[in-house]
């Protein structure tokens, strides 16, 4: 293997695994993982603990001013294999994952100021290279220059089974058609944003994941990322 390190950018719907392949690749590559979603859905069980956002409100004003006092960290947990997420120093790993989190997260992500100092905090994670970073707009905004770009997908259906599988296994109590209504109103709410929506960037390869297991999934991509390190610079 060649010590050529690259930027690994996976884009995609909601539940496609994105996350679960990204943490993949890189404990294979012995990259850096970067989970972007737990980093919005950080900043959105801020704004729901401090009553900023609830289902019928939102107040944008008070969540911006309180961005600058927000501080996101990933650390290693060996009981996990994985990075958690934390937010002014406490682990919020299970809580940012709840379907609660899942109803609120895209409405945060749209206001242009919690993006740009996510995406800045991002850029400067990958200036090293040797990262893999997973989320919505990773190769169109954060990474455009990104040697490797993804972008995953699955049919609603199938997202909301898996992530009704993995809720039930955590024991939340969550209905399936509950988890299918979040996935669907996430995808509009992620496409049709005015900032940085969800989209394809032109040089992405597009993964369709439906009826791939997550050995397959997995394969396919590190046989692609290894073709591209492979590449000469």
């Amino acid at each position: 293997m060649t010590d050529h390190k690259i930027t690994i950018a996976i884009d995609g719907f909601s539940s496609t695994g994105k996350s679960t392949v990204a943490k993949q690749l890189a404990k294979e590559l012995s990259y850096v993982y970067v989970d972007t979603g737990a980093m919005y859905r950080a900043i959105t069980l801020y704004a729901m603990r401090k009553k900023y956002i609830t289902k019928d409100t939102f107040d944008e004003e008070s969540l911006i001013k309180d961005l600058p006092s927000l501080n996101l960290k990933f650390a290693f947990e060996a009981s996990r294999g994985f990075a958690a997420i934390y937010l002014n120093d406490e682990n919020i790993e299970d809580e940012v994952r709840t379907l609660e989190v899942s109803q609120y997260v895209s409405r945060v992500a749209a206001v242009s100021k919690v993006r740009a100092k996510l995406v800045s905090q991002q850029q400067l994670m990958g200036l090293e290279k040797g990262v893999v970073m997973d989320g919505r707009d990773i190769g169109t905004v954060v990474f455009p220059n990104a040697e490797l770009k993804i972008f995953m997908t699955a049919t609603a259906e199938e997202r909301a089974k898996r992530r009704f599988k993995e809720m039930k296994e955590k024991g939340q109590e969550v209905s399936y058609d509950e988890v299918l209504k979040n996935v669907e109103e996430r995808d509009h709410l992620d496409t049709t944003r005015e900032d940085s929506p969800l989209v394809k960037a032109d040089d992405a390869i597009e993964i369709d994941n439906s009826s791939l297991t997550l050995e397959e999934q997995f394969n396919t991509l590190l046989n692609i990322a290894n073709d591209v390190i492979a590449k000469p610079n």
